[in-house]
Formats: C-alpha cells, structure tokens, sequence
C-alpha cells in the first residue's frame, strides 16, 4: 500500500459514500444547511481522528510512564488554553 501525502485535513476533495440515519442526517440539514453538510461531515471526522490520535498516543504515555498525576493534567490544561487561544482555534478549557 503506498503512503498518502496527505495529512488529516489537506488534499482535494474526494467523493465518498456515507450512510447516517435520517434523524442525524436532518439534525445536519437544520443546523448547517444543504451546501455546508459535507464540510461539517469532513470537519466532524477530522476531530474524531485527531482524538483517537491523542488518545492513542496518551495510553502509549501511560504505558510507558505511568497515570498523568492531576498536576500534570492541569499543565496540559494550561498549555492548551494558551495555545489554541493565542491562535482563534480553540476556546479555553473551562
């Protein structure tokens, strides 16, 4: 299998079939409307990925060095929020 060059959220647009039921399916139409249903589809999996990564990645963490005590959540904490609120892209944890 070859590598994609892609990342999550880069590359063209692809065409895939996706199968939701009616009542997820509506509740999209309503909030977003026809036109934006796909980018709020592609946006919805590409967090989905990004929090299967980081959980990945924190059990690895874990296995490796033990629980995250409660000090070093609150850091994390901290570190995103001043992160992601320095950049618009994410709003501080509350």
């Amino acid at each position: 299998m070859t590598e994609n060059p892609y990342g999550i959220g880069e590359g063209p647009a692809t065409r895939v079939s996706l199968s939701l039921p009616e009542g997820t399916a509506e509740a999209i139409r309503q909030r977003v409307g026809k036109r934006e249903f796909s980018a709020f589809i592609a946006a919805a999996v590409e967090r989905e990925l990004r929090g299967q990564i980081l959980d990945e990645y924190l059990a690895d963490y874990e296995r490796r060095q033990g629980p995250v005590s409660s000090q070093e959540q609150d850091r994390a904490r901290q570190i995103f929020d001043e992160v992601f609120t320095e950049e618009g892209e994410w709003p501080a944890a509350s």
